[in-house]
């Protein structure tokens, strides 16, 4: 997989082209002001790339989830911001339904969410909760009358507030098993009467992206609403997140790249004592280190793609490529913006976007300590 064959090459070159030509003459507008690209995603959508790893017969693509992330570092290297939106509406909205849903489910969301006509989103993290799920989960959710009534807030939930936001998937306690939270995901269509969604963050980064606090109060939706098991809401929430850390590998290898893009082209342009300052060694070793870092993550997420394709294990090479991948997009943007000096300080050149975005991609799906710890414990430290 390392060489991309003609048919992953040639999306690759379309979101390449699609990233240049439509999205960067845009989107630092989109970006000062805080707006959700609606024009852009609906171009997505009709690019087929909120299908990407959806089989056709649901209304997708046909492709594979690699395909996915090749779309993916292709965006991000222009925006976050775009890449963020359609890696959460797939890897966090549509593909849990393709993964556990009903037939019912899937042939009432997926087609919609596979064209980008709605965004899907998952409600799981929780103000108080962070990296500890299970124990921070206050969310519930009881049977009643033949329907569950939910209760709880939800936080940090991307695509959960757009116009275009369709289902959410809500991860709420629905009893004790063993004396342990028995947790289920439950689909909540937008506009349920009980569920809230509040005024969009005020971000440090990826600021043309949708994310919001969620709430919910005796909100009613039927009992075949639940996702999967009862009970095995936990479990469709590890194997998502180990998914979803490559689909964000990806976006950070496209940050990262991104950066050396910027990077490259502003070296040559800029003169300082007589030549231009890519030919002052301080500046090439620095953009070395950058591609170097680039490259190397690329090749992770590669690998932990491959196994996954192939149906082996691959929660370790996931957690390795996410944690490798994030490094270095914080890594290469904070050494862009250095490069750039005063006008990397400033929001209309995209190495002062691509720091502010860069942060998040070390905390999001996992941060780099919660990442560490799934490595120690695939190497058996755990049992020490």
């Amino acid at each position: 997989m390392h060489r991309l064959s003609e048919e992953y090459e040639a999306l690759r070159k379309s979101v390449e082209d699609f990233a240049h030509d439509v999205v960067a003459p845009v989107i630092g507008d989109y970006y000062e002001r805080e707006e959700f690209p609606y024009d852009i995603v609906r171009q997505m959508g009709r690019m087929g790339l909120f299908g990407l790893p959806i089989p056709e017969e649901h209304g997708g693509m046909g492709g594979d989830y690699f395909a996915l992330c090749l779309a993916l570092e292709e965006l991000a290297r222009v925006d976050s911001s775009v890449a963020i939106t359609v890696e959460a509406a797939v890897s966090l909205g549509a593909m849990p339904i393709y993964r556990f849903g009903t037939d019912e489910q899937r042939a009432e969301w997926l087609p919609r969410l596979a064209s980008g006509e709605l965004l899907g989103a998952f409600g799981l993290t929780e103000p108080g909760g962070g990296s500890d799920v299970p124990g921070g989960m206050r969310t519930t959710a009881r049977l009643d009358g033949g329907e569950w009534v939910i209760n709880g807030t939800k936080a940090f939930i991307t695509n959960s507030g757009t116009d275009i936001t369709g289902v959410v998937g809500v991860a709420a306690i629905t009893g004790e098993r063993n004396g342990k939270p028995e947790i289920s995901t439950i689909l909540v269509p937008a506009g349920t009467p009980g569920f809230t969604v509040s005024k969009k963050y005020s971000k440090v980064g990826w600021s043309a992206s949708d994310t919001r606090e969620l709430s919910f109060s005796d909100c009613r939706v039927p009992a075949e609403n639940l996702l999967g098991e009862r009970g095995r809401g936990y479990a469709q929430f590890l194997q998502t997140l180990d998914e979803g850390r490559i689909a964000i590998a990806a976006l950070s290898v496209g940050l990262a790249q991104g950066c050396v893009d910027e990077s490259l082209g502003y070296v040559r342009d800029r003169h300082a004592f007589g030549k231009p300052i890519g030919a002052y060694q301080a500046i090439q070793f620095k953009i070395a280190d950058m591609e170097t870092r680039a490259f190397t993550a690329r090749l992770a997420y590669y690998h932990a793609a491959e196994k996954m394709l192939a149906g082996e294990p691959f929660k370790k090479e996931a957690a390795i490529a996410k944690l490798v991948s994030s490094n270095a997009a914080m890594d290469n943007a904070r050494d862009a913006t250095q490069i750039f000096g005063g006008y990397g300080f400033m929001n209309e050149y995209p190495v002062g976007r691509f720091y502010r975005d860069a942060k998040i991609l070390e905390i999001g799906e996992g941060t780099s300590e919660v990442q560490r710890m799934l490595i120690a414990r695939q190497l058996g430290l755990n049992d020490l």
